[in-house]
């Protein structure tokens, strides 16, 4: 993301709190007058919104179509790919239970006591699914009105199907492969333009709260901060753990290895960002670039461990600031929801939104509520797209040296007039074969 839009939605955040309150000052807190008011500024957060849920089945139809028709069929890249899968899959686990288990235990939107749309409540109950409706609910019937309905689920199954083929097709699909990467790209594009507008939705969404319910609103998004970077750090010690068992102390190396791409990811709050550094920091530290290729490119769709930990506690934070009591059934039957959609979203700034977004819808919760995380949501991203960051270098690391094929590290900060010619920062899954590194075997 662009640093002056980062400056800018942070100047947005400041200009609502100060509007708002001095709205708050003027109309008083709860007054219809102010509610008023606030509608109009929600204009803003809600005109995003739908600026966001544009561009959800695109996006993940074009993504996974991709990734899957790179993947090549060589034994070698099955059992890779499967190993990366399964690791993705328990990180994916670790990374939602944390959130839902904190969400659970601190309670952060408790406080918030956001007023309930009509209806809110008991469309809840009427659409928690049995697991049978759950299972059958996930394949569609019709994948354009899948996408009509931006039934994520439902998308990503097709998208895998599409993608299978069109790898099972080689030559004969070139053309529509190619199409979905140059789908992919405007897909990206039109992300930035969105973004855009990010800094006027925030400025919005705050100054709506504030208006009506004061600025000691903000002392609960003090808290729900500082609560989520409380997570952050139980899943940090929890990669770390799992990444000792594969990499023993080179686990410890490979965090300082990996500092400069984080801070970039941490600054800009976008992973893109930090893409070409990470692949020269794992370069450095003993892993073959035919390795890092294909597992980066996946893990920035299949393994955003910080970006599902925000999903789970985003999700409940929701509900609880709407006061929608939640069953362990129906958090459960989140959890799964959200573990699946949340594969194949590319790693674009604020693409958990997207998640989010369609989570809500799917169980009937209030989508108007992602309007209360909006104007925090750039601190949050910083914290979270650093950990995707962190998770994926981990991954890559690990499962190069599961394979065997980790190498001999080079000094962090030293000179690297070697890196090779393809960085693959355009997010492309590739092998390079041509290598003088040890085959895949």
């Amino acid at each position: 993301m662009d640093k002056r839009l980062t400056t800018y939605i942070a100047f947005g955040m400041i200009a609502g709190v100060l509007l708002g309150f001095i709205l708050n000052a003027q109309l008083g807190t709860e007054t219809q007058a102010a509610k008023d008011l606030a509608d109009y500024l929600k204009l803003l957060p809600d005109v995003f919104l739908k600026l966001i849920k544009m561009i959800i089945a695109p996006l993940v139809f074009s993504t996974i179509v991709v990734g899957i028709a790179h993947m090549g069929d060589s034994a070698a890249l099955g059992r890779i790919g499967t190993r990366a899968l399964v690791w993705f899959v328990t990180a994916s686990v670790i990374s939602l239970s944390i959130g839902m288990l904190l969400a659970n235990i601190f309670q952060p939107g408790a406080d918030l006591a956001a007023s309930v749309p009509v209806g809110a409540v008991s469309t809840v109950e009427n659409n928690v699914p049995s697991l049978r409706e759950f299972v059958l609910h996930i394949f569609p019937s019709s994948a354009f009105d899948a996408m009509a309905r931006n039934d994520v689920l439902q998308i990503l199954v097709f998208s895998v199907f599409a993608g299978v083929g069109l790898s099972a097709l080689g030559e004969r699909g070139k053309l529509l492969v190619q199409g979905s990467e140059q789908l992919a790209e405007l897909m990206l594009q039109i992300t930035h333009y969105v973004m855009r507008f990010a800094p006027f939705a925030v400025f919005g969404a705050l100054a709506a709260v504030v208006t009506t319910r004061g600025v000691g609103i903000l002392a609960t998004f003090g808290k729900l901060v500082g609560q989520f970077y409380f997570g952050l750090a139980l899943l940090w010690a929890m990669l770390i753990a799992i990444g000792f068992l594969f990499l023993r102390n080179r686990v410890f190396m490979l965090l300082r290895y990996i500092r400069e791409p984080f801070l970039i990811a941490f600054s800009t709050a976008s992973s893109e960002a930090a893409l070409p550094k990470l692949f020269e920091q794992l370069d450095r530290f003993g892993v073959p670039r035919r390795m890092s290729g294909f597992m980066l490119p996946l893990g920035y769709s299949f393994n955003l461990d910080g970006s599902m930990m925000y999903m789970s506690f985003a999700t409940l934070f929701i509900a609880q600031a709407y006061g929608i009591e939640l069953s362990f059934q129906t958090q459960f039957a989140m959890l799964l929801t959200l573990m699946v959609t949340s594969k194949g979203i590319a790693a674009v700034p604020r693409a958990s939104l997207v998640v989010v977004t369609a989570t809500l819808a799917s169980f009937g919760l209030p989508v108007e509520g992602v309007a209360l995380i909006l104007g925090i949501d750039q601190i949050l991203d910083m914290g979270r797209t650093g950990t995707n960051v962190i998770g994926n270098a981990i991954a890559t690391a690990s499962i190069t040296k599961w394979e065997g094929m980790l190498e001999v590290p080079e000094p962090p900060e030293a000179d690297f007039p070697h890196a090779p010619s393809h960085t693959a920062a355009d997010g492309r899954a590739g092998l390079d074969l041509d290598s003088d590194a040890k085959p895949l075997t």
